[in-house]
């Protein structure tokens, strides 16, 4: 009598036990979907929009982003004003449509690491474009891509610069091969199985980007400008990886007046990137 209590007793305290764990599971799961999934349309909207702008590289009219995204004007013309207002569009009053302005790679460059790079080098540069007397710019990697975030033009009359802000090809571009050749502890092809290349041009890459790192530096035609031949070299951080591409699109002048030869300029070049990188603490 007293063993049937004792079981009955078990199987009950059993059952509540399995009881309170369903419950609490229950409970758990019930909480997760009652937890709100946060949403700000207003903002995701403004986001849509710069999105949309960006890809589309040109200026759009109200109803053309609105088509663009799939939404009315309503929904689009106050978040635009804003935008415009704010300082992150702006208006082209003949044609009545809208840009995005440089205030992004504005907040971007002030809340990045860039800013103080691009601090450190600026008088380097400076004293570069008045040694050869040809612009130079500076190239961050942005995920798969290269970005100049600082330029200096040459005090000449005529040169060739590029524009800050302009996004660069990592894998055909002088300065990408540079950032992807001394990329810090990783070794050539994995830095180019990252890039899902196809096998023949995975293996040219990986050639490239040996040679440019046995010599410290890129030379070659301009991938984007004829007449155009594009030096390259590394900038280092404080850990040894590689911060930057300094980089002289070297123009050869047909009157002449160029102060140096393009060796010349290669090797004032490679004197102002060690300097750069000795700035940032680099060994």
């Amino acid at each position: 009598m007293h063993l049937a209590s004792a079981r009955a007793a078990r199987l009950g305290n059993h059952l509540l036990l399995s009881e309170v764990t369903w419950n609490r599971q229950a409970m758990t799961e019930m909480k997760a979907k009652a937890r709100p999934e946060y949403a700000a349309p207003a903002l995701e909207r403004a986001l849509d929009i710069l999105e949309l702008l960006a890809t589309r590289g040109e200026e759009l009219t109200i109803s053309e982003i609105g088509q663009g995204l799939g939404r009315s004007i309503g929904e689009v013309f106050r978040i635009t004003v804003v935008m415009e207002r704010r300082g992150w569009l702006t208006k082209n009053l003949q044609s009545d449509k809208y840009g995005i302005t440089y205030k992004m790679l504005d907040v971007a460059f002030r809340g990045t690491r860039a800013q103080g790079l691009a601090n450190v080098a600026a008088p380097v540069m400076q004293a570069l474009s008045d040694i050869a007397n040809q612009s130079s710019h500076l190239v961050i990697r942005v995920n798969g891509a290269g970005l100049v975030i600082h330029r200096q033009e040459n005090a000449g009359p005529a040169g060739f610069a590029m524009r800050t802000g302009s996004v660069i090809d990592i894998v055909t571009s002088c300065s990408g091969q540079v950032l992807l050749a001394f990329k810090k502890g990783t070794d050539h092809k994995e830095v180019v199985a990252n890039l899902g290349l196809e096998s023949q041009r995975a293996e040219a890459l990986i050639a490239r980007l040996a040679h440019v790192r046995a010599q410290g530096y890129q030379m070659q035609p301009s991938a984007r400008t004829a007449g155009v031949t594009d030096i390259s070299v590394p900038v280092f951080d404080f850990g040894g990886d590689v911060a930057a591409a300094l980089t002289i699109p070297y123009l050869v002048m047909i009157d002449g007046s160029q102060t140096i030869g393009i060796k010349e300029a290669r090797d004032h070049l490679l004197t102002a990137g060690d300097k750069i990188s000795k700035l940032l603490g680099a060994r």
